[in-house]
């Protein structure tokens, strides 16, 4: 890989780490405390919606960005050909 070529590629790992950490972020601080009490007004399986989104709705997101992160990288291994075979 070229240094333009690695350059690019590092900065657009750096691009989905920090969008993917703004989702986990607005999920887990915003979601699960500052606007829990509002979010509260809405159920979800019983549960309010702040309380779910603190105890199991963070869970979940973490765990499905973990899925994406691995596809965009497996995407972008592919693109600039350093890929395991």
């Amino acid at each position: 890989m070229t240094t333009k070529n690695s350059k690019v590629y590092w900065k657009t790992n750096l691009k989905y780490l920090a969008i993917l950490l703004i989702i986990w972020f607005t999920v887990s601080f915003l979601f699960g405390i500052v606007l829990a009490e509002p979010l509260n007004q809405f159920h979800l399986a019983g549960f309010p919606l702040g309380f779910w989104f603190a105890h199991q709705g963070a869970i979940y997101t973490f765990v499905i960005l973990i899925f994406i992160y691995v596809y965009l990288m497996n995407r972008l291994d592919k693109k600039f050909d350093v890929d395991e075979i």
